[in-house]
Formats: C-alpha cells, sequence, structure tokens
C-alpha cells in the first residue's frame, strides 16, 4: 500500500551483493499517470535499474517493491535543474547590470555551470547516501 509520502516501483531482484540489492525496475504506462511522473526518473526509460540498501531477505529473481521518500524526487530536482537555473540567472542579471555585452553574459553564465557539475561530480558519493531506495519484499 503506497503512503503519500512516499513513491514505489514493483521491480524483481537481480543481484544480492554484501549489503546492496539490485533491482530492475519495467515501467508501466501507469508512470506517465503518477503524480511524481515529472521529477521521477523511472518515468522515461522502459528498464531500470536500482540499488537499494539491503533489506529483508531476498535472492535473485524475487519480485520486491522500491521505495524512495517524495522529499528526495524534489531535493533532486533542485540539485538537478533548479538551483544550475537559478546560477545561470543570477550571473546574467549580474553582468548585464555590470554593463557586459549580452553575448558575453550568456556564454559566462552558461559555462558557470561547469564548475558546478564538477563539484556535484566530485562529490557524487556524498550527495549519493542522501538519496537511498529501501526495499520491502511483495507478498504474492
Amino acid at each position: 500500500m503506497q503512503n503519500e509520502d512516499t513513491i514505489e516501483h514493483t521491480g524483481t531482484v537481480k543481484s544480492v551483493e554484501n549489503k546492496h540489492i539490485t533491482v530492475n525496475i519495467l515501467s508501466h504506462p501507469a508512470c506517465s499517470g503518477c503524480i511524481a511522473s515529472g521529477i521521477c526518473d523511472l518515468s522515461g526509460r522502459a528498464n531500470k535499474e536500482i540499488i537499494a540498501s539491503a533489506g529483508p531477505e531476498v535472492k535473485a529473481g524475487d519480485q520486491v517493491i522500491v521505495v524512495m521518500k517524495r522529499s528526495m524526487g524534489f531535493k533532486a530536482l533542485f540539485l538537478g535543474y533548479l538551483l544550475p537555473f537559478i546560477i545561470v540567472m543570477l550571473i546574467l542579471i549580474v553582468l548585464t547590470s555590470l554593463s557586459v555585452s549580452e553575448s558575453v553574459s550568456g556564454i559566462t553564465a552558461l559555462f558557470s555551470l561547469v564548475p558546478y557539475y564538477v563539484i556535484i561530480y566530485l562529490r557524487k558519493e556524498k550527495v549519493g547516501k542522501s538519496y537511498s531506495f529501501t526495499i520491502k519484499k511483495l507478498i504474492k
């Protein structure tokens, strides 16, 4: 049963290694009607692979439910889209108010995203730890 604070998808366990479980999720047409389809990466592709924290005893081939907190989706949306947009707009506004030409302002604003995404990439371990999927065993 899905909680309003979570996003859930059913999937099949691909492998179990140490404390991580790899789950294949097949998107269903119903994903397009989900309220979180705009922020959930699961709605765009047919087959996804999710690495979840170890939970109940499962083995390869078991059917499970992958659960993510809805707030994590909004955080990903902020880091991936909103914050870069804010950075570009701020730099563009500041440079144009300093009478820098529009073309230089625009190019500088776009290139300002390079250090942003480099920092995100270099801190991917720390950022990745804040996004965790859990699983629940599907009872048939």
